[in-house]
């Protein structure tokens, strides 16, 4: 069992470093005056906010759902990425303190309970596993069934969470 942890944490580990250089890369580059926002994750996060809003996430959390598609366990450092991007001098602050203080543009808070059970429970119903993906491909030779399995699991989870989130909302949480 031991040498079984070591071996999936060498393994999980390696692939998180990795994709967390990569969403550094993508975080950072090409250096425009928006900084974050100006950056090709920036615009991923953007293009996808429209769809995300009403499950009350911005376009930095949308950021962390993509960084997330291949382990659910890179949304942390995503996140984490994320939110010290534009702030990584001696002045920033920790990244609790940076979720608490993010805000819409119409000040409300971005980080409510509320919005964060929607993430857990976005995270109990989406595919997000890339592996996952591929092996059903593999095992299946086709990828008919890889492709059903992301778009039925990921709509089920957008739809769990948007009642979740919009009826939170409604009972004024």
């Amino acid at each position: 069992m031991v040498a079984r942890g070591l071996a999936f944490l060498k393994r999980a580990g390696t692939i998180i470093l990795g994709l967390s250089i990569l969403l550094w890369f993508v975080a950072t580059y090409p250096k425009t005056e928006e900084g974050l926002a100006g950056s090709f994750a920036g615009r991923a996060g953007h293009f996808i906010e429209p769809a995300l809003e009403p499950l009350g996430f911005n376009w930095k959390i949308g950021i962390g759902l993509i960084g997330a598609q291949a382990a659910r366990e890179v949304f942390v450092s995503t996140i984490g990425i994320v939110y010290s991007i534009d702030a990584a001098d001696e002045e920033s602050v920790p990244l609790r303190e940076a979720l608490l203080n993010d805000r819409w543009p119409d000040g409300r808070p971005v980080f409510t309970p509320l919005v964060s059970l929607c993430i857990m429970v976005f995270f109990v119903f989406s595919m997000q596993c890339i592996a996952t993906l591929a092996v059903v491909r593999r095992e299946t030779n086709s990828w008919r069934w890889p492709i059903f399995q992301f778009v039925y699991m990921t709509g089920f989870a957008y739809v769990a969470t948007l009642i979740l989130y919009q009826s939170g909302r409604a009972l004024g949480y």
